[in-house]
């Protein structure tokens, strides 16, 4: 197993995990922003409050993009170990 080999498959277990964790980053990002504007708005401080909506919020996201999650990872490992005998050899 060459240097290189071992920097693609880094790279590709990276960019996977990027795009798996993206649906639910970005929707504890948008939920954050919208309850930061209803709280600037509303001049309410409560720190805990943009807790439960992000929590909802991810919870709804896994539930929507759970099934592609899982096929992406699926297919991914799939590649994976079918290409074990050519980077041993």
């Amino acid at each position: 197993m060459t240097p290189e080999t071992v920097l693609t498959i880094g790279q590709q277990a990276i960019e996977m995990m990027l795009i798996i964790s993206a649906p639910l980053l970005l929707s504890a990002l948008v939920i954050g922003l919208l309850v930061s504007i209803f709280q600037a708005a509303t001049q309410i401080n409560e720190m805990t409050l943009s807790f439960i909506p992000k929590l909802l919020g991810i919870f709804l996201m896994l539930i929507l993009t759970g099934p592609w999650m899982i096929n992406a990872m699926v297919d991914y490992i799939q590649r994976l170990f079918g290409n074990i005998p050519w980077m041993i050899g």
